[in-house]
């Protein structure tokens, strides 16, 4: 008899893990703190639009629903970069072909409850996890009017997001849980461009856009409704800060001076700046994931990381998918199932979270800078003359599935520690694009390799 599988956790991991659990025929049950968000609106004002890549594709093609998925999609093939002069320089992300999705957060997930209702899977809201009972494997909720329930599980997945209280009360219950967590000392705001009329977009639409300013930065994703949806991310306290832009005069003096040109396409700035919630940003890492063959943690409940990777859906996707291969190669044994999967998932986690801080240092004070946007060029051309060799760090993150992120962190190390030395040479900005050269650096990555 199969395990009676309980969710905690209605996000886009919880749903895309049911469906898969579901489609083998378990029972599956999920419980959600929130209201159904396909009748309600719930955390209006947060949501940064997500970035869809390769890996999250591969789960969602392997359950059969990407086209579906596609259908609220806008690719992505590259980066704008609107520079404080006023001028803008686009960035392809990888060679012809390759892009990003933006999708809205919201939208898919309404998408993914319906497909997982549609497979079988209970749904339950307005239920909070209150407590556990690991002995007779019961969980107590607390219902939005105050009452409690009570349900039984074989099989427990916390999938309830960074602020986990399944991860909580297996820190309080479990010997030995090492936990860690780290916020960097910046928020985000969300924002928004509105449409252009009759749908139009006022920005190319097929981009990434991106207001790097040092140490701070504004980035627009594209809705299909027209729309971009904004995220500032910006200093908490200091000058210039949230802290600081207390009045809409300085709110306006500061985007009139900072981002001009993003401002006028933003008619209820000051309205959204205001009314919309201060977010912080989280680091989480933790061990041991399972306990037995009862429970697991799984995406931000067990990793929660930086979005400026665009990452923190689609590697927990990829969890979905390992998981479930592994469901196949142990047939229903969870012992040996979830041993497997903290096993292989925890390095790699880690390493995206690395992988992620080192983004945002990027993506705020560099992708702007000439020596930097020369350094890609070269990597880009490398890339070109010795595909085998040499893989852009965003590119074996976003477009090569098949790379483990602990491996793409290595991979970028050993890179990043040779482009410092080419970087340093005196004439670089004459034979950047010297076959010679290229030869050599080539030479010198797989030196380190051997190393």
């Amino acid at each position: 008899m199969k395990k009676r599988i309980t969710i905690v956790g209605a996000g886009l991991v919880g749903t895309l893990l049911s469906i898969y659990l579901s489609k083998r025929g378990y029972r599956v049950s999920i419980y959600e703190r929130r209201p159904d968000m396909r009748k309600e609106n719930v955390d209006g004002g947060r949501s940064i639009n997500l970035a869809l890549s390769d890996r999250g594709i591969i789960a969602l093609e392997e359950l059969g629903i990407a086209d579906e998925v596609r259908t609220i999609a806008i690719p992505m093939h590259g980066r704008y970069i609107h520079n404080a002069d006023g001028n803008a320089t686009y960035q392809p992300y990888g060679n012809a072909g390759q892009f990003i999705n933006s999708v809205s957060r919201s939208e898919l997930n309404r998408k993914l409850l319906t497909i997982a209702e549609a497979n079988g899977t209970e749904l339950h809201f307005n239920h909070r996890c209150d407590k556990i009972n690991w002995k007779t494997r019961t969980i107590y909720f607390e219902l939005s009017d105050g009452k409690t329930f009570t349900a039984d599980f074989d099989l427990l997945f916390g999938a309830d997001g960074a602020y986990s209280a399944v991860r909580l009360q297996h820190q309080l219950h479990h010997d030995r849980f090492q936990y860690d967590q780290q916020y960097i000392d910046f928020g985000y705001k969300e924002l928004t461009i509105p449409s252009g009329g009759n749908g139009s977009w006022k920005m190319e639409k097929n981009a990434l856009h991106i207001w790097p300013r040092g140490n701070y930065m504004l980035i627009a994703l594209p809705n299909i409704d027209g729309t971009f949806t904004c995220t500032l991310f910006f200093p908490f306290e200091g000058e210039p800060s949230f802290g600081s832009l207390n009045s809409a005069k300085k709110l306006k003096t500061f985007f009139a001076n900072t981002f001009e040109d993003a401002m006028q396409m933003m008619p209820s700035l000051a309205n959204e700046f205001f009314d919309n919630p201060t977010s912080s940003l989280v680091t989480i890492k933790c061990f041991p994931w399972v306990a037995d063959d009862c429970l697991a943690l799984i995406g931000d409940a067990a990793h929660a990381i930086l979005p400026f990777f665009g990452q923190g859906m689609n590697c927990g996707f990829e969890d979905c998918s390992i998981l479930n291969g592994l469901v196949t190669k142990h047939h229903d044994d969870w012992t040996a199932i979830l041993s497997e999967f903290q096993q292989l998932r925890k390095p790699d986690t880690d390493a995206i979270a690395e992988l992620a801080l080192n983004n945002f240092i990027e993506m705020r004070d560099k992708v702007a800078d000439p020596r930097f946007l020369l350094q890609k060029k070269i990597e880009a051309r490398l890339n070109e003359n010795f595909p085998g060799k040499w893989i852009p760090s965003y590119s074996q993150v976003t477009f090569s599935p098949h790379i483990r992120y602990s491996e793409a962190l290595r991979n970028s190390q050993r890179q990043d520690e040779v482009m410092q030395g080419v970087m340093q040479l005196p004439n670089i900005e004459e034979i950047w694009n010297d076959d010679v050269l290229h030869l050599k650096i080539i030479e010198q990555l797989v030196s380190k390799e051997i190393d």
